[in-house]
């Protein structure tokens, strides 16, 4: 038995997802820049896929801009709103210390190049406040960055209230969505996003394949030169497959976000019930304002590494943390953001459910964790010396 609670990492793509693809992969394969017939369908297709999806986030179809992902629509957003700045004299930006890599490296590439940024703390329970990001707003502030929804531990920010803000005061807002679109309703005109990235394999869709949302009268900077596709934006040929199947994976979430919600937020609470009975564990993030799907925790005197090793043995798939740095010994910066020591944040597990797990899977793996637990707390030095009174716990 294999149980897979790793849909942060990425999700299982949808059987409606792959019957849409195949017959763009061996009947609708032409070009969507060739002028002949074979083409000319491939791009009637790359059309209705821009406006299903448009519809869907509540914008314009040529605000829409496909790319290889969300890493790829995190890098344009924010190096277009920083370059359009730069042209008005502005280069401040807002963001947060707990963003996805692909936002914070880009950040750090733009403060060699003179931009000056601004790392709004998070607070204990994973929420920034918009009056935080109101008080960090200066006359030079060319753009605004904060994720919908944080990928380790799965807080979702006021997202609607941070647009008003920079709605009011006339600055760009972008938000890194990829944990949200297909899983959260929402809508970039009445949230006030001027730009929004997000990702297809997050929701049962294809991998390599994402969205740059960005409002009309935004120009975007191109990363990618070489042909006109995109509006000239992104060069290269369009994946119509996955693209394709984009569409219909984002069409599916969209029409079950209720129905999914109520399921995974009960299965959610009974995982975090469960959890918080193991002595010195805690949950990461905020209980009320998170994903459905999102359960972390972090469990003191073991080590992350471990935990995952031996539930895998067990035929459970789960994470510590962002699977963009599962590669690093480092504690998670997100973890560290949110105030938890290295000891504490090396001893997080991260359990990101989807739809088709059941509460008979659920059981299975409450025994399993606290079982794994245990047996780590039993070999290990650390834990020995909290036992004793030697060090202290941190997590109570």
């Amino acid at each position: 038995m294999r149980i897979y609670v790793d849909n942060a990492a990425t999700t299982k793509i949808s059987e409606g997802a792959i019957k849409t693809m195949i017959p763009y992969m061996n009947e609708i394969y032409g070009n969507p820049s060739s002028l002949h017939c074979e083409g000319q369908r491939a791009n009637e297709a790359l059309a209705n896929a821009r406006e299903r999806i448009a519809r869907l986030l509540g914008c314009e179809p040529r605000e829409i801009t496909f790319t290889s992902g969300g890493s790829e629509a995190d890098n344009q957003a924010i190096l277009s709103a920083a370059r359009l700045g730069e042209r008005k004299g502005k280069k401040h930006i807002v963001s947060t210390a707990f963003e996805h890599h692909a936002v914070l490296h880009t950040l750090e590439k733009l403060e060699k190049q003179g931009f000056e940024v601004t790392l709004l703390d998070v607070h204990e329970n994973g929420l920034v406040s918009a009056e935080q990001v109101y008080n960090a707003i200066r006359e030079d502030t060319c753009l605004v960055t904060v994720m919908y929804a944080n990928n380790e531990i799965g807080t979702i920010q006021p997202i609607s209230e941070i647009g008003a803000v920079c709605h009011e005061k006339g600055v760009i807002f972008h938000t890194d969505a990829v944990q949200a679109v297909g899983h959260l309703h929402i809508n970039v005109q009445e949230q006030h996003i001027d730009m929004l990235s997000l990702s297809a394999h997050k929701f049962h869709g294809p991998k390599g394949i994402g969205v740059l949302y960005a409002r009309k009268g935004i120009p975007l900077t191109t990363l990618i030169e070489g042909g006109a596709q995109e509006r000239g934006k992104r060069a290269g040929t369009e994946n119509i497959p996955a693209i394709m199947g984009m569409a219909t994976a984002l069409e599916e979430s969209c029409a079950k976000i209720h129905e999914n919600t109520l399921k995974l937020t009960a299965l959610r609470d009974k995982l975090i019930l469960g959890l918080s009975q193991i002595p010195h564990s805690a949950l990461n993030g905020d209980h009320e304002h998170r994903l459905p799907s999102n359960v972390s925790f972090c469990f003191e005197g073991i080590e992350g590494e471990s935990l995952l090793l031996l539930l895998d043995d067990k035929g459970i798939c789960a994470s510590s943390g962002s699977a963009c740095t599962s590669g690093s010994l480092d504690p998670s910066h997100v973890l560290l953001a949110i105030g938890r020591v290295h000891d504490v944040a090396h001893g997080s597990l991260r359990l990101s459910l989807s739809e088709e797990n059941t509460e008979a899977e659920l059981e299975y793996i409450l025994e399993s964790v606290k079982e794994v637990v245990g047996y780590l707390r039993s070999i290990s030095p650390i834990w020995r010396d909290l036992c004793e009174g030697k060090k202290n716990f941190i997590l109570k």
